[in-house]
């Protein structure tokens, strides 16, 4: 059996950067990973959507050029160098992490399927046959999720998508039905809807995008329904059958019972953990009811030496929280910090087009809380740069502690919410207040120099 100082579990964005750090530092350390170089984001999340969504931008463009003064009279998907430019995209990613990987030195990078035998062993089935065991005193989890498969009746007789294998399908759907209106869900479906697919949203909660503030959801919904998406809420799914053309849905909505048909049914409802193939009750790792790993807050599991990363926690499951888990994790363990997850700001954004950036403290969660707060909003036509380059759709919105002027929270929804939200977010670490903004000088005519419009809104004292 060999013997490391450390392993990990899974080489996503938490753990290819740790395994680096740790062996660079001295520690001979072990990277399992059952399948791709650089996980979850850069093979079936973050960086193949994102590719696709810049396609589908395309054809809106294409189809809109006209209220530019650009007249296209007609333009074609093809669907297949979509494909081909995404997968170049990701390969060119992929390659680069793996051959970084294997150029570290002190660093074993090993192909297979990690379980835990206990508290300090782990065996391996090799991807290329055979097994091996490993052990170490210190063992780090980053094995991620996948994409959750709901139980309805009939589904398992009926063709379905994840958003892992919706990207492969070479060919455009006619009617696209989503089970599930979150993020995911949202993306996929204004994509596909680019593309040329009518779409169809099936959303079980009673309202749509509901931890978003209402007016950020309905002007959400206001965009997607303006490009002819068909969004359904408080829908239970009862059951899925199959005909020889195509797949019939019946679900209730408030006790009315209806039916739809459609060519293709996407699953987005949800991620799961892949705790289940870890076999962590060998080694003592205590799971949540969903079936995440428990941490505290410096990240350990409640079996000594071994800790837990990225979305196998649970909590917010975005790349940049893996990412800034690694940063937490290595400066506790290597220069002897004292770090913790909580009460960390999380940013993060939806990249339906336009963009939802959001950080912070939304109006419900204030007014519930009770806060004294002042809101300020501007729709994007009121913004210049949104009107020069010809899309004013959205709002921005921030939350603003009405004695101090502390910018408790901000939804931006907007062409690049993103990084203007990133902005606030940089205010927000800074300290930097709300008068301080309203007054700053920004470069004209910027998005981003709709902060001082925006800020001006704040009644001081």
């Amino acid at each position: 059996m060999k013997k490391y100082d450390a392993i990990i579990i899974g080489s996503g964005q938490g753990g290819n950067p740790l395994a680096k750090k740790l062996a660079e530092a001295g520690w001979r350390t072990a990277l399992v990973e059952k399948q791709y170089a650089g996980g979850t984001c850069v093979n079936v999340g973050c960086t193949p959507t994102k590719a696709m969504i810049a396609s589908a931008k395309a054809a809106y463009i294409a189809a809109n050029s006209g209220d530019w003064g650009v007249e296209i009279p007609e333009f074609k998907v093809n669907i297949s160098k979509v494909i081909n430019r995404k997968d170049k995209i990701v390969e060119s990613f992929r390659s680069g992490s793996q051959t970084s990987l294997e150029k570290t030195n002190n660093l074993d990078f090993i192909f297979g399927l990690a379980s835990f035998k206990d508290q300090t062993k782990i065996h391996i089935q090799l991807n290329d046959g055979g097994t091996e065991e490993i052990s170490a005193p210190k063992i780090f989890i980053d094995a991620g999720g996948r994409p959750a498969i709901p139980e309805i009746d009939g589904l398992q007789d009926c063709p379905y998508f994840t958003s892992t294998s919706m990207m492969e399908l070479k060919e455009i759907p006619e009617h696209l039905l989503i089970i599930g209106g979150g993020y995911i869900g949202l993306e996929f479906g204004q994509m596909y809807r680019r593309f040329g697919s009518k779409v169809t949203i099936l959303e079980h909660s009673e309202r749509f995008l509901e931890k978003e503030d209402k007016d950020i959801s309905e002007e959400i919904s206001k965009i997607l329904e303006g490009e002819k998406i068909k969004i359904l809420t408080n829908v239970k799914v009862e059951n899925i059958r199959k005909s020889n053309d195509h797949l019939t849905i019946s679900f209730s909505i408030a006790k009315e019972n209806k039916t739809i048909d459609c060519s293709h049914i996407l699953l987005a409802a949800g991620r799961t953990p892949n705790t289940d193939l870890l076999n962590t009750k060998s080694a003592g790792i205590e799971l949540d009811d969903r079936g995440h790993i428990v941490v505290n807050d410096k990240l350990e599991t409640t079996a000594e030496g071994i800790y837990a990363i990225g979305d196998i926690k649970g909590g917010p499951e975005f790349t940049h929280i893996s990412y800034n888990d690694f940063v937490i994790l290595s400066g506790n363990l290597l220069n002897g910090k004292h770090q913790s997850i909580k009460d960390r700001i999380v940013p993060y954004t939806m990249f339906t087009d336009p963009q939802l950036g959001r950080i912070g403290i939304t109006e419900q969660e204030a007014r519930k809380k009770d806060l004294n707060i002042q809101v300020l909003k501007i729709p994007m036509e009121k913004v210049a740069r949104a009107i020069e380059t010809g899309d004013t759709r959205g709002l921005m919105k921030v939350i603003v502690d009405a004695k101090s002027g502390e910018i408790l929270g901000a939804a931006v929804l907007g062409s690049e919410g993103g990084e203007l939200m990133t902005l606030i977010q940089m205010a927000m670490l800074g300290k930097i207040k709300a008068p301080q903004l309203k007054y700053m000088i920004f470069a004209h005519p910027l998005y981003a120099e709709s902060l001082n419009n925006l800020f001006s809104l704040f009644e001081e004292d």
